[in-house]
């Protein structure tokens, strides 16, 4: 048998084509299908030229040449295709025994095997079901855990725990999204996370503007809550301070034994309460008080989320510029409102603003840095500092500048607590002591003019002991730790009360002024500035009231008795001073000073005993009628002094009930010797021309009873004080005893006159010996030889007369 497989020959072309071009067409596509090539370039070709029948003629020719090709090859193997026939006839009765066997055999495999496929079928059946079944198990707790995160998510949303809800969120699409089953619950879920993110953003950032708005007024208060403590603490300190040294004042009088136990209470911070916590989303309030709502739950929740959420630069950011945009709206001073009504409001809000922010850098990790805060407080302190000088400068109140700063030392204390130097604050206010007391001074010289203008120069009437108290214990004013009986009249005015209130007040606003202001130390500032009110004001004001309103004696007596009073009280003012400044008495009193009112105590004397001498003037005016050349020598004395020692004695009796035994004494001191002047006055003068050694003794006798005048005060005052009030007579009664003594030229001798009679001009001894004349004498010449040596008196006199000419 020949090969099938023969090579196949390309018939020849024909040579009947009318040119070239088409053979040559005719010959490609003649390859082209012989080497089994795409004909359709060549199809496209010649639709292309318009010439599809010359492609089909070459076709039909292609296919004309194929079919004797054919038959030249079947008839080279027609032999073997007839042996072949006769091979597969003879095969075909094998084939059909077998095709009878294998019919056989498939009958029977079929009515074995059906069973076996159905029971299969059904297996793969149930296989295929339960894979499937298992499948959607799978996917419906997928599903079931994802719905319960998303129902969690939903509940923790609606009950505004965000923080939960974004942890839900979270899961969901950490755990679930890339394996949801479901590409609609899938799209669903890639929509609403974002939103949800978004919402809580919305609603934590909503939650932060409110706790924003809120905190400003909760801020306000809370900084009038930590300032009004700072004031209670202050205020239970001076109190201790006022228990110690009633203490120290009664051990250091030894009125009696006593143990003092001084305990200070607890102090209670009402800032440092137990912190409300709802538990909400496991936040703690971390920092405020639940009575004043000062919550930082809102705060810290927003935090948190903004972090969950990746923004907490952002958030930082945003927050401490929120809250330097508050700070630097409290800083805005009304020019609507008079800062005096304001300045509480103002400084609490930022004393509550720096309170919050100090919480906040303690409890809220790393939301604000200290750094910031501190810049924040300086340039709060830099602005209040500029507000106070612009106010005080403005203020001319002693008592408003007092408040303000009153507050400001509270706001300080009370910052300090919290950390915040409050130096430059103080700064301000000591820069402001000078004015201060200035303002004070001109307040208190008001007060003190319409204190004494108001005066009625009586004394003071007291009806029950708790005016006792107030008026005379409450300024150490009593001579006696015995509480008089009641109604009660005072020694004093009630001007003396009312001056001392004034002056206590001053001290106790200095004091004010100078406490808490960063000096330990300032009892001399308080005693420099107590002088000058003393010395200044109240003196100045007294001097005034003398030299303008005091008209007659009463008025003088008691403006007198009310400056003896005074001093005692001006020893009272220096001690408070020191008590409420924190010194020792004791170094107090080491610095003490002269009396401060020395100038209208002196005035006061000095107009009492002007008025006096007027008084005494005009009983003295009787001296006109001493009869100088008398006979005999008057044994009662002469009638002025009679009425001057009846005006004296009931002088003592009024002035003792409310002048001090040194005042009096010093007055009736001024007014003897202001006598003694008159009487040697009155034999110096030129109404008498001569007189006798009658008159003298009648003079001598005058004097003697002044002299008894004075020593019956021992009573009143001391043995040793009634000799002073002698003394005032010395001149007179010097005088007097010269011209009745029998050896008048020991005048001349230094040592005799210094011991006897140190108090005589000898111009007025000359010119008053000259008009002595002997009652012998009676035509009153001039001494001549006859009466020397008669008379030894009259030649010694004469003598003195004549040497003191000399030395004159």
């Amino acid at each position: 048998m020949l090969s099938a497989k023969v090579r196949r020959k390309i018939a020849p072309a024909n040579g009947d084509t009318d040119n070239s071009a088409d053979k040559q067409d005719q010959l490609l596509l003649s390859a082209a299908i012989y080497n089994g090539e795409d004909l359709g370039p060549s199809v496209r070709k010649a639709f292309a030229s318009g010439k599809p029948e010359t492609l089909l003629h070459n076709l039909r020719h292609f296919a004309r040449s194929k079919e004797s090709e054919i038959e030249e090859v079947c008839k080279a193997h027609y032999q073997d295709f007839i042996l072949a026939v006769d091979d597969l006839r003879s095969l075909l009765s094998d084939v059909d025994s077998l095709k009878s066997a294998l019919s056989d055999s498939n009958s029977k495999l079929q009515s074995v095997a059906g069973p076996l496929l159905t029971s299969l079928d059904s297996y793969l059946e149930a296989q295929t079901v339960s894979h499937n079944v298992n499948l959607a198990l799978s996917l419906i707790f997928s599903c079931i855990k994802l719905l319960e995160l998303c129902s969690r998510s939903n509940y923790h949303l609606s009950r505004g725990n965000f923080y939960m809800a974004l942890k839900c969120v979270d899961s969901i699409e950490t755990d679930f999204l890339d394996k949801t089953p479901s590409s609609t619950l899938k799209r669903m879920l890639e929509k609403k996370i974002p939103d949800i993110r978004s919402h809580i953003e919305r609603k934590v950032s909503k939650e932060f503007g409110d706790w924003l708005v809120e905190i400003r007024v909760v801020s306000r208060n809370l900084g009038q809550l930590a300032i009004g403590q700072a004031s209670a603490a202050r205020q239970r300190e001076e109190d201790l301070r006022i228990k110690q040294r009633q203490a120290e004042e009664q051990s250091r009088l030894s009125l009696r034994d006593c143990v003092y136990a001084l305990q200070e209470e607890e102090e209670e911070d009402g800032l440092s309460g137990v912190m409300g916590d709802d538990g909400k989303d496991g936040y703690g309030n971390g920092g405020g008080n639940g009575l004043l709502g000062f919550d930082l739950t809102p705060l810290y929740r927003a935090y948190h989320i903004h972090q969950t959420l990746g923004l907490e630069d952002r958030f930082k950011q945003y927050y401490f510029e929120n809250r330097k945009l508050q700070l630097t709206s409290d800083f805005q001073v009304s020019s609507m409102t008079p800062f005096l009504e304001s300045h509480q409001t103002f400084f609490a809000q930022i004393a509550g603003f720096f309170i919050v922010e100090d919480q906040i850098l303690r409890t809220g990790g790393d939301l604000i840095s200290r750094m910031k805060v501190e810049n924040l407080w300086e340039t709060a302190v830099s602005k209040m500092c500029s507000v106070l000088e612009d106010q005080f400068s403005r203020m001319q109140t002693a008592n408003h500048l007092l408040l303000i700063k009153d507050y400001v030392s509270l706001l300080g204390v009370t910052l300090r607590r919290y950390g915040y130097p409050v130096d430059a604050l103080l700064d301000v206010l000591s820069k402001h002591r000078d004015k201060y007391h200035e303002l004070l001074l001109s307040d208190c010289r008001k007060q003190i003019a319409e204190a004494l203008a108001a005066d009625t120069f009586e004394q003071m009437l007291m009806k029950k002991e708790y005016e006792y108290s107030m008026n005379v214990l409450s300024f150490q004013l009593q001579t006696s730790d015995i509480v008089p009986a009641f109604p009660y009249v005072a020694p004093f005015s009630s001007t003396v009360p009312d001056c001392c209130r004034i002056v206590r007040s001053f001290i106790e606003d200095s004091v004010s002024f100078m406490s808490y202001g960063g000096q330990l130390e300032f009892f001399d500032v308080v005693k420099k500035y107590l002088d000058r009110f003393l010395s200044e004001v109240l003196d100045e004001a007294l001097l005034k009231l003398i030299s303008t309103s005091v008209h007659g004696v009463s008025q003088a007596m008691q403006v007198a008795a009310n400056m003896a009073v005074l001093e005692r009280a001006c020893d009272f003012f220096f001690r408070h001073a020191a008590q409420l400044s924190g010194i020792p008495l004791r170094m107090a009193e080491r610095g003490r000073r002269q009396f401060p009112l020395n100038n209208a105590r002196d005035a006061a004397e000095e107009m009492l005993s002007g008025l006096l001498k007027q008084k005494v003037d005009g009983f003295m005016t009787l001296i006109e009628n001493v009869n100088w050349m008398a006979d005999e020598p008057t044994q009662s004395g002469n009638e002025y002094v009679n009425e001057v020692m009846i005006y004296l004695e009931t002088l003592v009796s009024t002035a003792q009930q409310i002048l001090p035994a040194p005042v009096l004494k010093r007055v009736l001191q001024d007014v003897l010797s202001h006598i003694s002047e008159m009487i040697v006055g009155a034999l110096l003068g030129d109404s008498v021309k001569r007189f006798n050694v009658n008159a003298i003794m009648g003079i001598d006798v005058d004097i003697r009873l002044l002299e008894s005048f004075a020593d019956n005060q021992a009573a009143l005052f001391s043995e040793g004080d009634a000799n002073q009030l002698k003394t005032a007579l010395a001149e007179a009664r010097q005088l007097i005893n010269l011209l009745l003594s029998n050896h008048p030229e020991n005048f001349l001798n230094p040592v005799i006159r210094g011991r006897s009679y140190n108090t005589l001009d000898y111009r007025k001894v000359m010119t008053i010996s000259e008009k002595l004349r002997d009652p012998s004498d009676r035509l009153f010449g001039t001494f001549g030889s006859r009466a020397a040596r008669q008379n030894p008196k009259k030649k010694s006199l004469d003598t003195l007369i004549k040497r003191l000419k000399d030395v004159s």
